[in-house]
Order: C-alpha cells, then structure tokens, then sequence
C-alpha cells in the first residue's frame, strides 16, 4: 500500500506547481502530507534529520560564496573592461562582435558560476553595440541567450554544488570533468558565428577600422589590465581545485576574497556595491537552500514509501537496458525544464536516477555531465525558455519574442551535438578527472 502511494507523489506535485504553488512549498507539502499518512507523528523526526542533513552538507557553504562573487562582478563594472578588451581583438572577424560576446561569456561564467547573471550583464553590453552595427536580430538573440547558459556547463556553477551531493559524487570531479564539455560548447558556438557570418556577412559584419584605433602596444596592455586579473580569479577557482590545494568550499572562500581585491583594484568598490551584493546573495542562497530543502523531504519521503523500490520494479520487469533508463531521464529533465527551474529539476530527478543507474554500473559523473548539458538545452527551448525570459527583461523594443526564438534554434542543435558526442564518447568528460584526481 505504501509503495502505491508513494508513486503518486508526483503526480501531485506536478499538479501543486502548475497551481502556481512554489516549488520550495509544493515540494515540502507533498512530502508532509504522504509523509503523514504513512508515518503518523514519526514523520517530525525523519523531517528533522533531513533538515540536519541538509544543514551539515559542508560544500553548501560554496553556495552563497560563489554568488557572492557573481553579485560582485555584477555590480562593479569589471564586465565592462572585459568586454572592451576582448572586442579589440575580435571586431575585425565576420561576426567579431558575437564572436567577443561568446568569449565573454565564457569568461563571466568562469568568475561567477551563475547563469543570469552572465546572460544579464552580458546582454545589456554587447546588444546595443550589436545592434548599431546592424547585426542579425536572431543571431543577437541566439549569442546572447546561449553564451548566458554557459554558466550551466562551465565551472564553478552553482547547480553542480547542489548537484554533486544529490548525487553523492565529488564536485571537484564534477567541475573538472564538465570543462571539455563546456568548452567545446563554447567553441561550437564561435564556429558558427563565423561560418554563418562569412557566408551571410550582413547577420554579423565586420567592423571597418576606427581612426583612433589604440595599437598594438596599447591593445596589449589593455587586454591585461582587463583579463589577466579575472583569469587570475578563475585559477584561483577552479586552478586550485585541479591541483588538490583546496576543496570546492576553500576555493569559493578564495575567489571569493579575490573578488573583492580585483572590484578594488579597479576602483570599482564602495559599500553600496558591498550591500547591494550581500542582500542578493542572502535572497538567492535562501531561496535555493529553501528549494534543496524541500527537495531534500520529498526524495526522503519518497524512499522510505518505497518509491524507489517500486521503479526498480517496474524496470526490471520491462527489461529496460541502462541506455534506455538514461535517455528516458535526460528527457524527462529536458520536458521538466520547460517548467521548473535548474534546482528543482537537479532534487527532483536526480535522486531517482542515481538510485536506478548506479546498480546498473553506470559511471554517475558521465551520467551528471550530460544532465547538466540537457537541463542547459531545455533552458535555451521555447517556448518556456528562462533564457528568453531573461533577455526578455533587459532587451530593447526591436529585439521581438519572434526573433528570440529563431535565433536559439541553431544553438540548441550544437547543444544537442555535444550532449550526442559526450553520450557516445564518454573519455571526454570522465578523462581529466582520471587524469586530475585519479578516479
């Protein structure tokens, strides 16, 4: 009897979220209440040592250290100097302005590990500069919302902290293992822009020469005085994690340290940049421990109702092989993404998955790693894409819905080639672990 109930957890909670009940209630809700009818008055104590469990997960205090830094470059004008620096270089290549964004973008997700932010500072940079030098309005609607979602893939990212410990793997190993992903997305990404602006130059020219053009000296100079300081930030990141110096908490503590010397040093820091950072980084962190709560009651709940038990079941009288258990779950975050957030989707799904794949001898990093890429593509899909709905936000009027989703579509099939190329040739996300950490 209670393993029939348990399967109609989610059924009810899909239909508490499409009431409009928050995702962080709906999730403790459900678990309250199937909770309840199985346990009694036990139920306290089985929620109250998930909240302990919860509270005593020690890379949780990444959390609110990486967005903290994000919250930092947000608000100090650094993107600005990076954005300069960058497009000295790339202006002169068909597309060199979204080929220079891209690049950014990488660089912002690098230093910050969060998505809107990266797609919000990003976009309010580069779309007016696109924009007067006429480019293409879908390709500076695809640049933007795609180049934002790196964030997803490339480390340090926020999701992958609350990630790992759902899974129970290494963010250390996570963070490195989706760096070639990440990166080859990104490159992807940039050789389009250039095949597509070579062979249609009106989506993206190139930009004439300026009378007043720094040379080559100055350019230097400028792009270090603009880069070599971030990419500092981001080795000492994600460089001392790879080199064993420090644990993924450790390294946010550092970067986020190195955060505030770098705004410093570039006369960008006041204490309204310092409140203004510590405010949003208190309602994001409270919203996502919230959220992980609630994820963590229900998946709690879940299992001891027999949940699990109950699916394994299921799949082992259809005689499913793991490729089939896999797909089916990467497309059921895929369809999740059109509704929930990154964090949900990671609580819900994700327990699920590992409980069933991990018998099967199904190498969890490699499974995570395409996860993250699929959850990043559903992010970039119409018509629920939060991508778009952040562009949305900070666009001009001329920049339409209908050019959004036109200009995503080339964007989400490379998404799909990488997913394509890491599902058939696993050594691209689990060999630099092995190599890294020996695992």
């Amino acid at each position: 009897m209670s393993i029939e109930v348990g399967l109609l957890m989610f059924p009810v909670l899909m239909i508490a979220i499409f009431m409009g009940v928050p995702v962080a209630f709906s999730l403790m809700g459900v678990a309250v209440v199937f909770g309840y009818l199985r346990f009694g008055d036990a139920l306290v104590h089985q929620l109250v040592a998930k909240v302990d469990d919860v509270a005593s997960y020690y890379v949780l205090a990444a959390v609110p250290l990486f967005i903290f830094m994000g919250a930092i470059l947000e608000r100090s004008g650094i993107a600005v100097r990076l954005f300069e620096a960058i497009h000295l270089w790339t202006r002169r290549l068909p597309g060199g302005l979204a080929v220079g964004t891209v690049l950014l973008c990488v660089v912002f997700a690098a230093a910050s590990g969060v998505v809107g932010a990266t797609e919000s500072v990003v976009g309010l940079l580069a779309i007016p500069v696109m924009l007067k030098y006429a480019y293409d309005k879908g390709l500076i609607s695809g640049t933007i919302c795609a180049g934002g979602s790196l964030g997803t893939i490339i480390p340090p990212s926020v999701v992958v902290v609350i990630l790992a410990p759902v899974a129970d793997i290494s963010v250390g190993d996570l963070f490195v293992g989706m760096l070639f992903p990440g990166l080859m997305l990104a490159g992807l990404f940039v050789i389009y822009i250039l095949v597509r602006c070579t062979l249609r130059p009106a989506d993206g020219p190139r930009i004439p020469p300026e009378a007043d053009e720094p040379p080559l000296l100055q350019k230097l100079w400028l792009t270090a005085t603009a880069l070599v300081p971030p990419l500092i930030l981001i080795f000492s990141v994600l460089g001392t994690i790879m080199l064993g110096w420090a644990t993924p908490t450790e390294a946010a503590a550092v970067g986020a340290f190195g955060t505030v010397v770098m705004t410093m040093l570039y006369g960008s820091f006041n204490l309204r940049v310092l409140q203004e950072a510590m405010v949003k980084t208190l309602q994001v962190t409270a919203m996502i421990l919230f959220i992980l709560l609630g994820g963590t009651m229900f998946s709690g709940t879940f299992v001891a109702l027999g949940g699990i038990s109950a699916v394994q079941d299921l799949l082992a009288g259809t005689d499913l092989s793991p490729w089939t258990i896999m797909l089916s779950m990467l497309a059921l975050a895929f369809v999740a993404g059109f509704v929930l957030d990154l964090i949900s989707i990671v609580l819900i799904i994700v327990p699920i998955a590992v409980e069933l794949l991990r018998p099967m001898g199904v190498d969890i990093v490699w499974f995570c790693i395409m996860f993250l890429i699929m959850i990043q593509t559903s992010y970039l899909t119409p018509p629920m894409a939060p991508a778009i709905f952040y562009l949305r936000g900070i666009s001009p009027p001329e920049l339409k819905l209908s050019h959004m989703y036109r200009g995503v579509v080339p964007f989400i099939a490379l998404e799909f080639v990488v997913l394509a190329l890491v599902a058939l040739f696993p050594a691209i996300a689990l060999w630099l672990p092995e190599v890294v950490f020996g695992v």
